[in-house]
């Protein structure tokens, strides 16, 4: 008989850890942490509201809008296939309860409702104390955007409950890509990524995706039940981290090709800023096919910048340090504690005589020194607290 050369043997994985993902957590997380600032100083609708605003600001955001959280859910991708390297598809479940589930329920009783208190009184919708605020959390009425509706919300915290989703929901992909067929649909994204820039067809089903919801969940409304194109683009990011890095071989595959996802990238940027300067949103809204097209670029955008982050992120972060072990930890606890610290100081910065620009580093520098020590003198040391930010 000859040999089945189509059909590569099934790798043996042996856990290793990439660092250079948990330094990209990291730098993403602390990245977040200005862009929320940046919130208070561009046009877009927000909790607090500078009356000055920033372009330049406002037009990095555009591009970091299209990468961050993209990236976050990837990397929560490839850090789930390590994590079911070493327990059962019932121990994953447990330890995703009590690192995501948990906190979120804690945060939406505890850490969100200052910010709706905050947003309430800088909407002149209330002049109470806390105290006499709180008790608008047990009427479970659901925020809406603006300060209007209730004051139970989730807010920044969606990421983590949908990663939690995203967790349970695909046990059964992860069960199937170790069956027989689930390891020749592996082999064959091996052989499209063996290609120079294969992987870039990765783009497809997000394309896909918004062709198919696009049209009727238009929104980022991060509420869910009417968020149902977000919800699938980003499960299918966290997918794709989980396949991408499911064999040894792909990491290097993807690294080298780490110059064509920058091209990539650069030229989604172009006709990104190209399409704003010289056509203009008002264009685009009354175009379908435009407001497509410009869709599509900015899903190539989306996809290309992760992978190449990735890439160049294996090539050159993929390294130990002392203080590496310690950043992970405390990344997480900073993720659910910082938008709430921001909104606490932004309340106070705004009504100072701080301009645009000097208000934005003391908010955000201000924001994460406060974050850092709440975490290390109030959340490490007790087993309590831990447990309540999802700690080990």
């Amino acid at each position: 008989m000859q040999p089945d050369v189509q059909a590569p043997p099934r790798e043996t994985f042996a856990p290793t850890r990439r660092y250079d993902l948990d330094w990209l957590r990291i730098i993403a997380i602390v990245i977040l942490l200005f862009y929320h600032t940046g919130m208070i100083y561009v046009s877009w609708g927000w909790h607090i509201k500078s009356s000055a605003h920033s372009a330049p600001i406002e037009e990095v955001m555009r591009w970091l809008h299209r990468w961050r959280m993209p990236l976050l859910f990837f990397i929560s991708g490839a850090g789930t296939f390590f994590a079911l390297q070493r327990r059962s598809y019932g121990a994953y479940a447990g330890e995703r309860f009590r690192r995501l589930f948990v906190p979120l329920v804690f945060g939406m009783f505890v850490i969100v409702p200052p910010q709706i208190y905050i947003e309430w009184l800088f909407r002149q919708r209330f002049s109470g104390s806390y105290t006499d605020f709180y008790p608008e959390v047990f009427r479970f009425q659901p925020y809406e955007d603006g300060g209007t509706g209730g004051a139970f919300s989730w807010h920044h915290l969606w990421f983590i409950a949908y990663l939690f989703l995203y967790s349970v929901v695909s046990i059964p992909v992860f069960r199937w890509l170790k069956t027989e067929r689930g390891q020749r649909f592996t082999n064959w994204v091996g052989r499209l990524i063996a290609r120079p820039g294969g992987a870039l067809w990765g783009v497809v089903p997000l394309l896909l995706n918004d062709l198919a919801l696009g049209g009727f969940f238009p929104d980022e409304t991060h509420a869910l039940i009417d968020d149902w194109a977000y919800f699938m683009k980003n499960l299918l990011l966290f997918w794709g981290g989980f396949l991408l890095i499911s064999r040894r071989a792909f990491w290097q595959t993807i690294a080298n090709d780490r110059h064509i996802f920058g091209v990539a990238t650069l030229v989604c940027t172009v006709i990104l800023y190209t399409v704003r300067a010289y056509v203009g949103e008002q264009t685009l809204e009354e175009s379908a096919l435009l407001r497509t097209l410009f869709s599509f670029n900015s899903l190539g955008l989306t996809w290309f910048s992760v992978l190449a982050t990735v890439a160049y992120g294996y090539r050159y972060l993929n390294t130990n340090h002392p203080v590496l072990p310690h950043l992970t930890e405390a990344v997480y606890p900073f993720y659910i504690l910082h938008q709430t610290i921001i909104v606490l100081i932004g309340y106070w910065a705004l009504q100072t005589t701080l301009g645009v620009y000097d208000g934005f580093l003391v908010i955000s520098f201000a924001s994460l020194l406060m974050s850092v020590g709440l975490y290390w003198f109030l959340i490490r040391p007790f087993r309590i607290t831990r447990l309540l930010f999802g700690l080990k």
